[in-house]
């Protein structure tokens, strides 16, 4: 079976470096979309790199050609810029879902939020980022592509005894806090790519070391039971 690649926009963030990384472990080659200015960890140093602007549609169609999918872990982070999660979380998800259809990756999967879409929600003082962001999720959703979305809870950089560390998975609006290490979330999105049978799904992710360890297909059963 030959390598998949996989493109990462987002790559030098904190949850797309350890999604790059877990592609890696897995056995994946990952092309890392990053910024003129970002910087990469040394383990992702012998990884493929395409420097560019996520603005630049011909440079993001040059980028993703070749690809078997595109793991989109871009996302505005709270700042002054209350523009900034309409130009990343909103249309900058929309000019990667139009990228993908122009140059056919078919497989798609995006790291969202949870309680995305709500409007009574203390981040939406952050430039209405839950409200943009399930915007970009809905650009997706109705793009006709294989997508998947993961919600996250809030996110912790604990990397000790995740092995232990059971995740919960659910459909969209059923968990509204809790948390999650970006480690597990990285894992969660390599999970979804190889599961088929998460495609055309919204999946809630938190964690505890109180809950078992589960498959995502075994949740997924249990999610439509």
């Amino acid at each position: 079976m030959s390598q998949r690649m996989i493109a990462i926009s987002g790559a030098s963030g904190k949850t797309g470096f350890r999604i790059a990384e877990e592609l890696m472990a897995f056995g994946d080659r990952p092309r890392l979309l990053l910024r003129s200015e970002s910087v990469i960890p040394d383990t992702l140093s012998k990884a493929e790199q395409v420097r560019l602007s996520l603005q630049d549609p011909s440079a993001l169609d040059s980028a993703l050609k070749g690809v078997d999918a595109l793991v989109i872990a871009t996302g505005a982070r709270p700042s002054i810029d209350l523009l900034g999660p309409m130009r990343v979380d909103a249309w900058g998800v929309r000019s990667q879902v139009e990228s993908c259809l122009r140059v056919g990756v078919s497989r798609v999967i995006l790291v969202s939020s949870l309680c995305a879409g709500r409007w009574r929600h203390p981040l939406n003082l952050f430039g209405l980022i839950l409200v943009w962001k399930r915007i970009g999720e809905q650009a997706l959703e109705h793009s006709g592509l294989d997508w998947t979305v993961i919600r996250p809870g809030g996110l912790s950089e604990r990397e000790p005894s995740l092995k232990e560390e059971g995740v919960y998975w659910s459909g969209p609006n059923q968990q509204e806090k809790d948390s999650i290490p970006r480690r597990l979330v990285a894992r969660c999105c390599v999970e979804a790519l190889n599961t088929p049978a998460s495609i055309g799904r919204i999946l809630e992710v938190t964690s505890s070391a109180s809950r078992p360890v589960i498959s995502l297909p075994d949740a997924l059963l249990s999610i439509d039971s």
